[in-house]
């Protein structure tokens, strides 16, 4: 596993970088097979990461029809609902570039949260088939991180911190009192390439734990991400990566390559 810190001068650069990164990472993976797989994730952030994909020049450099497009995780709402996850990737990215519709393999939050778990760790092993018995290898998986160390859908002192078998779970978040779906570490950990995009000064103290302090996993769920036979970056503004104090922090500038 290759583990980077990319801290960029501004939130523009940030994602600017990101959407590099995907683009990289996705014409990359073209040149080797028929297709790409990556699994978006929630929240706010990305929305501006979508905004530079379905843009020049970034739009037409990635071959979209051979791009499938899953989710790391979801909230348990109906796709048309404001907190859905495949909502706000939808409207902000998918609709404005040619993906083929078959290719979009969404998490059904509208389901039994148990049941959808089930039903979408089917979805991958018919795609990915034949994987094996490991668990499916992402091309890219985008990720966030909460103030409160927790990603995807892997929340602190959650029973699917310690999933070795299942590669979708959910997990009962109590925090919001419901359950959520969400890939299992052992998937994260199987990717490629694993890309996190952090950035808010909130998000300053987790930040330090996780990369710097000691393994708490359990406490900082992010710190549980590192693929075994692949490289996770995390891309950091400056006020999320204002705590850090290790020699690791690379300072990114223009034009350089983003993807290893």
């Amino acid at each position: 596993m290759l583990r980077r810190i990319l801290v960029c001068q501004t939130q523009e650069d940030l994602f600017e970088t990101a959407a590099q990164f995907v683009v990289q990472s996705l014409t990359l993976q073209q040149g080797h097979a028929k297709f790409s797989s990556v699994a978006l994730s929630g929240g706010s952030t990305p929305c501006r990461l979508f905004a530079r994909l379905i843009a020049d020049p970034y739009r037409t450099k990635v071959d979209w029809s051979s791009v499938r497009i899953f989710w790391g995780d979801e909230r348990p709402v109906p796709p048309d609902h404001p907190e859905s996850n495949f909502r706000m990737a939808k409207e902000n990215l998918l609709d404005h570039v040619p993906i083929v519709p078959d290719h979009v393999f969404r998490m059904e939050g509208e389901r039994p949260a148990e049941e959808e778990a089930v039903r979408y760790e089917k979805v991958l092993r018919r795609v990915f088939s034949p994987c094996g018995e490991g668990a499916p290898r992402f091309d890219l998986i985008l990720l966030g991180m909460g103030s409160d160390g927790h990603t995807a859908s892997l929340f602190p002192e959650t029973a699917v911190l310690g999933e070795t078998k299942q590669w979708v779970a959910a997990p009962w978040v109590d925090k919001f009192q419901t359950h959520r779906i969400t890939l299992t570490p052992l998937v994260f950990n199987s990717a490629k390439r694993v890309l996190f995009v952090v950035a808010g000064l909130d998000k300053a103290e987790a930040i330090q734990a996780v990369l710097e302090g000691p393994l708490q996993t359990n406490r900082y769920p992010a710190q549980i991400v590192n693929p075994v036979q692949g490289n996770v970056t995390w891309l950091l503004d400056q006020d999320a990566a204002s705590g850090l104090k290790g020699t690791s922090v690379m300072e990114w500038t223009k034009n350089e390559g983003i993807v290893m």
